[in-house]
């Protein structure tokens, strides 16, 4: 049970309700329901709607993964949950239930992090992760460069993004161009039959004084909505997937330089990318061709593993049981802002304790203040797209 744990684990920090059944560093089961077809008419995610769709979908799903993992839930040696980032009230879903399951089942519960999840994935898909390894985490919601030395116990903050994070932009601009949401996939398919290096976009913190590691998209997203504004007023024809093309180019661009230099300066030989916006075919391609240049090994896990799913809670659940990082307590509670330095949330009994003999606890005084605070989840709101 030690070095191949069985684990499942539950994910709902926004639209997509995913279980995942995991054995050791072995993808068992990966089901999920998404709500994003209810979400779409709105043009991005409604919380209520998020959260009222994962209570109706969350019993079917748990039984679809045990089904398809042809395991007993009485043969786990774990539950996980995402306990935060992410939606409050979606979290709390998940939160409850796994809760629920783990009490009656006589289950460790083990309350993990969202975006540590999205970097022990990849675990599932090109087994251990080195350590240190270096991530690089972009989606709707977090674009993160991440140093973690060890993923159940220390992940540390390099960069992220100052105002939209990548995955938003993209939904932004498809909104602009009248893509519909979300707009991370059609913009990725459209920007293949058009031109890179149509249109110069800019590219956000890349000077010589700005932050190494921090990224910015909104001026990026304001600078292609006002291009093709323009284009609008003067009668002419939006070449779309020159726009999807060059926009696409501008981000990836920006992702991959500056998380090779992150790989560089921190002398780290492995870059590991995750996060919904990991699945962007040219991002994959472009950060392969900088990596095999640097002379750093890519690790990048299937699309299907890079969206908000069961098995990387699943994953870094395993890890923790085989690890022996204490368990979460029954007060575990989501926390919507709970920050990538908290990868694992023990409980409020377990302030100060921790597996390896360093104090991690999570508890009620850990501080929610720290450099990156503006990473958020995506949320459907009218702010202007040229804020």
């Amino acid at each position: 049970m030690a070095d191949e744990p069985l684990v499942l684990g539950i994910e709902t920090s926004c639209d997509e309700t995913g279980v995942g059944v995991v054995r050791g560093t072995t993808l068992l089961a990966d089901a999920v329901a998404s709500s994003v077809d209810e979400h779409a008419r709105f043009g991005g995610v409604v919380p209520e709607v998020a959260s009222r769709a994962h209570l109706e979908a969350m019993v079917p799903t748990i039984e679809r993964a045990l089904k398809e993992a042809g395991v007993s839930a009485r043969d786990l040696d774990g539950i996980a949950v995402t306990a935060g980032p992410g939606l409050a009230g979606a979290l709390l879903v998940g939160v409850s239930a796994a809760k629920a399951y783990a009490y009656a089942l006589g289950k460790p519960l083990y309350g993990v992090n969202h975006l540590a999840s999205h970097i022990c994935v990849d675990q599932l898909e090109h087994g251990p992760l080195p350590e240190p390894t270096m991530a690089l985490l972009v989606s709707g919601g977090h674009s993160s460069l991440l140093l973690a030395p060890d993923i159940t116990s220390d992940v540390r903050p390099l960069g992220a993004t100052i105002d939209d994070a990548a995955g938003e932009a993209f939904d932004k601009i498809a909104r602009v161009l009248q893509l519909g949401f979300p707009g991370g996939p059609v913009i990725d398919r459209l920007a293949k039959e058009g031109d890179p290096k149509a249109i110069s976009f800019p590219r956000g913190l890349t000077g010589p004084r700005d932050p190494a590691y921090d990224f910015s998209f909104s001026g990026l997203k304001t600078a292609v909505a006002r291009w093709i504004e323009a284009k609008r007023n003067a009668g002419e024809e939006v070449p779309v997937r020159d726009v999807a093309a060059s926009f696409q180019e501008a981000v990836v661009d920006v992702l991959t330089r500056k998380a090779i230099r992150a790989c560089k300066d921190e002398g780290v030989d492995h870059l590991m990318i995750g996060g919904g916006v990991a699945a962007n075919s040219r991002l994959r391609s472009l950060a392969q061709e900088r990596c095999d240049d640097a002379g750093i090994i890519l690790r990048v896990p299937r699309p299907k593993l890079c969206t908000d799913n069961g098995a990387m809670v699943a994953a870094l659940g395993a890890e923790m049981v085989k690890r022996n990082r204490p368990a979460s307590d029954w007060d575990l509670s989501a926390d919507s802002s709970l920050p990538v330095t908290d990868p694992h949330v023990p409980g409020t009994s377990h302030d100060g304790e921790h597996g390896d003999g360093h104090g991690h606890g999570h508890g009620h005084g850990h501080s929610h203040s720290h450099s990156h605070s503006h990473d958020h989840v995506h949320e459907l709101s009218k702010d202007n797209l040229y804020s």
